[in-house]
């Protein structure tokens, strides 16, 4: 599966795919509104990016409790349901005179929620689609995540200004469930890839026999060290131009958007292996341009280049699903989600932190350092698998590209 046609055609990709794009909108605007909500009832820059970024620092408590739910649920039931409570929680996110704690109360359980939706969805996608059509698949999401992501933010401040904050988090809560409609009139019922009932001892069980298979663990610590320090870098952007905060950010976006095209459609099966290192250390390289406080036009370039690599971690994920059985799929992709969004976080609290006590341009190259170090020390770790490996657990053979 090489072409974006052939990937439409797949059944159910289309509604997997509007269910996540709406999903993404209505988070997109919803968050804007709450942050916009909290800074407005108390004047504090920290909690309204708490509102608004916060809950994925709670995803690893999900992943450490709730994630082995994301294989032994029914996953057409599983994506609706989730869509279904985030729109509740949003909804109730909107209620007049809801006291602060109450709306972070109710934020943390959405980040718990939200430890699920990567595996849920990313575990369903390695199912509607070939085994050969997976990278392109998980290409075109994550570009729908930027895309939506950009419009979303500029819509969402259209509508707070409109609608006012409240009325913005109900819009947010529509979408949620339209995405939930769709889910459920778009996906077929399927079986859970795994049986039994979910639990928290299955959970740590299967993280543990996951990170137990030495170059599984070596994959998982490339896609979430080397990028939660890059986020870093990026959460630094306001600090280090507040003028042109936004284009460095739409310049990160236009960088990612290019290294998924490229890397999901046009790179052949042959090159990928080859460049999966290179393009791991662009993701840090070009930030090490800040150590000389670069003007704007260098700034951007650099950012553009940085954010190509980016792709790589699509090439990650495609050497962790060769390395994973089918009836675990959901789980691996969930820890990956889970654990990528909570290094995020705590990159952007490092580079803060180093910030605070430098400056913004320094702290940027102190984590593109680190980033290059962690990439060069898990190198020996990622040297291409032979073609015919199999699922590193021994238990069950991966899916043919027939099935």
């Amino acid at each position: 599966m090489r072409t974006y046609r052939e990937l439409f055609r797949a059944p159910e990709f289309t509604p997997l795919f509007a269910t996540g794009s709406l999903s993404t909108a209505a988070s997109t605007v919803s968050g804007l509104a709450l942050g916009t909500l909290i800074y407005t009832a108390t004047g504090s820059p920290l909690l309204s990016a708490l509102a608004m970024f916060g809950p994925a620092l709670v995803q690893v408590v999900g992943a450490t409790t709730l994630l082995s739910a994301a294989d032994r649920l029914p996953p057409r039931a599983a994506t609706a349901g989730l869509a279904l409570l985030f729109g509740l929680c949003t909804a109730a996110q909107a209620m007049p005179r809801l006291p602060v704690w109450a709306a972070f109360a109710v934020l943390l359980g959405e980040g718990l929620i939200a430890s699920l939706g990567g595996g849920v969805r990313y575990g369903l996608l390695n199912e509607i689609l070939e085994r050969d059509g997976y990278l392109l698949g998980r290409s075109v999401l994550n570009m729908s995540v930027g895309a939506t992501q950009i419009c979303g933010f500029a819509v969402g401040g259209v509508l707070v200004t409109v609608l006012s904050p409240r009325g913005t988090l109900l819009a947010g809560a529509a979408l949620y469930l339209v995405a939930a409609a769709v889910a459920r009139l778009g996906l077929s019922g399927r079986p859970p890839r795994t049986a039994g009932r979910p639990s928290v001892a299955d959970t740590w069980r299967t993280n543990g026999l996951l990170w137990s298979s030495v170059p599984r663990r070596y994959v998982y610590l490339a896609l979430w060290v080397p990028n939660g320090l890059i986020v870093g870098c990026e959460s630094l952007y306001v600090p280090y131009a507040p003028r042109h905060a936004g284009l460095l950010f739409a310049s990160a976006a236009l960088g990612m958007l290019a290294g998924d095209t490229l890397t999901g459609r046009f790179l052949p099966r042959r090159w990928r292996e080859r460049l999966g290192a290179p393009l791991r250390l662009l993701l840090a390289a070009p930030y090490l341009a800040f150590a000389l406080h670069p003007a704007l036009p260098l700034a951007v370039t650099a950012v553009v280049l940085a954010s190509v690599g980016y792709s790589a971690s699509l090439l990650l994920q495609e050497r962790l699903m060769s390395l994973t059985p089918d009836a675990l799929s959901g789980h691996a992709l969930g820890l990956h989600s889970s654990g990528t969004l909570t290094l995020q976080g705590v990159g952007a609290t490092l580079a803060g932190a180093v910030a605070q006590r430098t400056s913004p341009a320094t702290a940027m190259t102190v984590m593109a350092t680190a980033s290059v170090a962690v990439t060069l020390a898990l190198a020996p770790g990622l040297r291409p698998l032979p073609t015919a490996e199999g699922p590193a657990l021994g238990e069950t053979p991966a899916r043919s590209p027939s099935a």
